[in-house]
């Protein structure tokens, strides 16, 4: 396995991190000792970046892996937990809370649910905008003076909000969508990471599946999928897109590889200071996805990647109009 710092401060990890919702949530129906096995096969082949949020089904997900973590040494991996977003019964988005005594409060759940003593990165899922970025990161910052937290990461926040956070405390890292579909942060908000020393986790790194190269127009989609409801993935947006996946995949045959791990090597190769998660939920995928470590792609490669997917090439935006308008990030990416 190979490895990257987050940031200048932050954590050695495995170049690739396992996102986890997907055995939870979002994705439709999911297979609990499928979704075990495979975070058992991640640990094996040594990744060590596990990505979580407390609202990945309500708590689900914090309880399967603290299910499979069971008897692995804690120092043997890193715990990369989101919190804040509101949920009903039913599932809806309700907002964001990211007031300090709701911080500490989530916090006090995840430890509970992953029965660990302590987590590696702890970050807002989105900016409150109810809520001074100041008061939630100083809410964190005592955290990690008591020990219950490592580091500060953020989710989905825009240049302007990096820098107030990393006034108040150093952020180890950003969680950000970035794949070659989804390029906005290269503008203002990647560069201003890298002035700051801040590492990038990036996921969405095959647009939920759409850049896989396992996707199809006939293929269909289980009741509460996120993708059901995703520009990307309705009508001529999916004809268009898919069209770029076919340009995609010629490259990729042309490599020997597979479409995904054409394009998780593409994010690799952005800088040593992005780890890409990868959204696997079976051994097959996750095999699929390690086997991106060894591509390596020099300049004509990356050259021919950008002619055949330019910034901008994708067809509608990455969420729907509502969950767009939530995204600070998206002020400084258009």
């Amino acid at each position: 396995m190979k490895h990257r710092t987050l940031g200048h401060n932050g954590p050695r990890v495995s170049a690739l991190g396992l996102g986890c919702m997907a055995m939870s949530d979002m994705y439709g129906i999911s297979d609990r000792s499928e979704s075990i096995a495979t975070v058992h096969a991640a640990l094996d082949t040594g990744i060590t970046l596990l990505d979580t949020g407390d609202f990945y089904g309500m708590g689900h997900n914090e309880m399967l892996l603290g299910d499979a973590l069971v008897g692995r040494p804690r120092d043997s991996y890193q715990l990369s937990v989101k919190f804040g977003a509101q949920r009903g019964p039913d599932g809806a988005w309700l907002g964001y809370d990211a007031r300090p005594a709701a911080v500490k409060t989530a916090l006090a759940y995840t430890l509970k649910r992953l029965r660990t003593d302590y987590i590696d990165v702890y970050r807002p899922a989105r900016l409150d905008p109810n809520v001074p970025i100041e008061d939630t990161v100083g809410a964190i910052a005592e955290l990690v003076q008591a020990g219950y937290v490592r580091q500060l990461g953020l989710s989905e926040v825009g240049a302007a909000t990096i820098r107030r956070a990393h006034a108040v405390m150093p952020v180890t890292d950003l969680q950000i969508e970035y794949s070659l579909i989804s390029r906005g942060i290269e503008d203002t908000i990647l560069p201003t990471c890298r002035e700051l020393g801040i590492g990038v986790t990036a996921y969405g790194v095959l647009s939920r599946g759409l850049i896989s190269g396992h996707w199809s127009k006939e293929r269909s989609t289980h009741a509460g999928d996120f993708r059901t409801h995703s520009p990307r993935f309705q009508g001529e947006n999916l004809e268009h897109n898919l069209q770029l996946v076919d340009v995609l995949r010629g490259l990729a045959e042309a490599r020997g590889v597979s479409v995904a791990q054409l394009a998780i090597a593409w994010v690799l190769a952005r800088g040593e200071d992005i780890v890409p998660l990868v959204g696997a939920r079976s051994r097959e995928r996750l095999n699929e996805a390690l086997g991106a470590l060894q591509v390596t792609l020099g300049t004509d490669d990356l050259a021919a990647i950008e002619r055949a997917v330019p910034p901008g090439a994708a067809a509608g935006d990455r969420y729907a109009a509502a969950q767009m308008a939530m995204l600070d990030s998206e002020r400084d990416a258009r």
